[in-house]
């Protein structure tokens, strides 16, 4: 399988609007890979796009995509639903307001997310409806699992009370990928789907030193019930047997600059950070 990290960045782009602090100085003085954007994805093997931040577009662009045949959301929040409008901008012609075939995207989606979908809305109604009447998407819900093309896609989801955050595990022709963005926690590594992965794509949980305006985290905060450490994290990777580890949804108020994740990923040569661009091959 060949991946596309379009955003690496999570709730908090880089830099931050209006931020001094010297890793959003930074950004803005060397961009990319020291700047990063929303959370999002892309599966080359059959153009399918992993969440929609706000700034989607700009990383469509940027990363030379030309085609988008599927569209999946991880959860709903709005970094990764914000730019849920790129069908649109994708698949419209003018002349009737309505879809090119060809361009019509195709988004497969767990029952239980698709149910919560209109909820997403304009002054209009919901976005999913006047998509769907217009032509730009064309829904494809499942249960549990979906095949397109040569890929098999099964959805775990992560009970976050509130709602259901999902990790999908893409597999072909025997290579596995677990994609786990972020709110993961308790992550469900009695399923056999995501052991033994070619490569885990996760976000790497908390840091706790070296953050932001001195902050600790105290042992009742509310990030540390959808958040593994990041030395859990680590542990946990090595329990399911993760070949590969890539680390995404890289946090602004971490306080750590691109350099920083290098020197920590020089320590365990199976894992790196991820940066807005950076392009594998997984392989076996």
């Amino acid at each position: 399988m060949e991946l596309t990290i379009l955003g690496s960045g999570g709730c908090m782009v880089i830099p931050k609007p209006c931020c001094q602090c010297r890793v959003c100085q930074e950004a803005r003085l060397k961009g990319v890979p020291y700047e990063r954007t929303g959370p999002a994805a892309f599966i080359h093997d059959e153009n399918l796009l992993i969440d929609t931040p706000a700034e989607i577009a700009i990383q469509l662009n940027r990363c030379k995509v030309q085609q988008v045949n599927y569209l999946i959301f991880s959860h709903l929040d709005p970094d990764h639903v914000e730019g849920f409008r790129i069908v649109e901008q994708i698949a419209l012609d003018f002349r009737s307001w309505k879809a090119y075939l060809e361009k019509k995207i195709r988004l497969i989606i767990p029952e239980y997310l698709y149910d919560r979908l209109k909820k997403i809305q304009s002054a209009y109604g919901p976005l999913i409806d006047y998509y769907e009447a217009q032509g730009f998407v064309e829904t494809r819900s499942f249960k549990s699992g979906i095949r397109i093309g040569d890929i098999d896609i099964t959805a775990i989801g992560v009970d976050r009370g509130s709602q259901i955050a999902f990790i999908y595990v893409f597999e072909k022709q025997g290579v596995r990928m677990v994609y786990a963005p972020c709110d993961i926690k308790p992550f469900p590594e009695h399923r056999s789907e995501v052991k033994n992965a070619d490569l885990l794509v996760i976000q790497p949980g908390i840091f706790e030193a070296g953050l932001k305006h001195g902050f600790v985290y105290p042992g009742h905060h509310i990030s540390r019930t959808t958040l593994y450490t990041f030395e859990e994290t680590l542990e946990l990777s090595y329990r399911i047997g993760s070949k590969r580890v890539l680390f995404i949804h890289l946090e602004e108020y971490w306080n750590r600059s691109h350099d920083q994740y290098l020197r920590i990923a020089k320590d365990d040569a199976r894992i790196n950070f991820a940066h807005d661009g950076y392009h594998t091959h997984i392989t076996k």
